[in-house]
């Protein structure tokens, strides 16, 4: 199993959001955040001066089995791609275990009901 985090602009969380279900992922937390990137300027709107050093963007997390992680990092980059400076990042992480809390079931099976199974 692993943990996708990925970090994304506002303006394309519908568009991953999507992705991610067109690529059979059920569910995912999402949570705003804010963090510092390497673009340091100042903007001027209606002569006041902004920092745009802090940079609001979208934290996605996600568990997925090994077998779908290709597609789950391919789908989140293709959404959120626009080619300009500060796309965001992606980060794998690997996952010891999985418990549901409900029914005590461990690993993969935690992730996913056994029905779906495909």
């Amino acid at each position: 199993m692993k943990k996708i985090e990925a970090i994304i602009r506002k303006t394309k969380f519908e568009d991953v959001k999507e992705a991610l279900t067109n690529a059979d992922i059920e569910w995912f937390s999402y949570y705003d955040v804010r963090g510092e990137g390497k673009m340091r300027q100042a903007r001027i709107y209606r002569g006041v001066m902004y920092d745009t050093s802090c940079i609001e963007r979208i934290l996605i997390s996600i568990v997925v089995r090994d077998k779908n992680l290709e597609k789950t990092v391919t789908a989140v980059q293709k959404a959120a791609q626009t080619g300009e400076i500060g796309d965001g990042r992606i980060f794998v992480i690997p996952v010891e275990d999985a418990i549901r809390i409900r029914t005590g079931e461990r690993g993969d099976i935690a992730l996913y009901n056994a029905e779906q199974e495909k």
